[in-house]
């Protein structure tokens, strides 16, 4: 059975750093592409942030570009995401997904192509606010 389970949300002022974690079982780590999402409160969801589990390439939003930072533990079967500057506008859900087409997770983060990624997290809560 396929799982990704998100940790790491939380409360944390404007300006501060959290770091997400992914953890995902049941499938062949360098087969997919794992790619962090966020969907603000009434917004719809979107793209931040993915990466190549085989070769660790990676693609970041407009958002996300210099503020934060997707890695990879292939001995712990683990994404995460360092997020820096964290804003208000951060706020929301984030949800990890995986995929074995890389193009489906490069355009989801790009916003040029609406596709739906083939497993998904429950997602963490992250809280930017003073």
């Amino acid at each position: 059975e396929v799982q990704l389970v998100e940790f790491g949300g939380g409360l944390v002022q404007p300006g501060g750093s959290l770091r997400l974690s992914c953890e995902v079982s049941g499938f062949l780590f360098d087969d997919y592409t794992i790619a962090w999402f966020h969907q603000a409160p009434g917004k719809e969801r979107e793209g931040v942030s993915c990466i190549s589990m085989s070769d660790g390439y990676k693609v970041y939003s407009d958002s996300a570009t210099g503020r934060f930072t997707i890695s990879r533990d292939r001995a712990k079967s683990t994404v995460y995401l360092q997020m820096r500057s964290l804003k208000p506008e951060d706020t929301g859900v984030y949800y990890c997904a995986a995929d074995q087409t890389l193009y489906k997770a490069i355009a989801s983060v790009r916003r040029t192509g609406n596709y739906v990624m083939g497993y998904w997290g429950k997602g963490t809560l992250v809280t930017v606010s003073s």
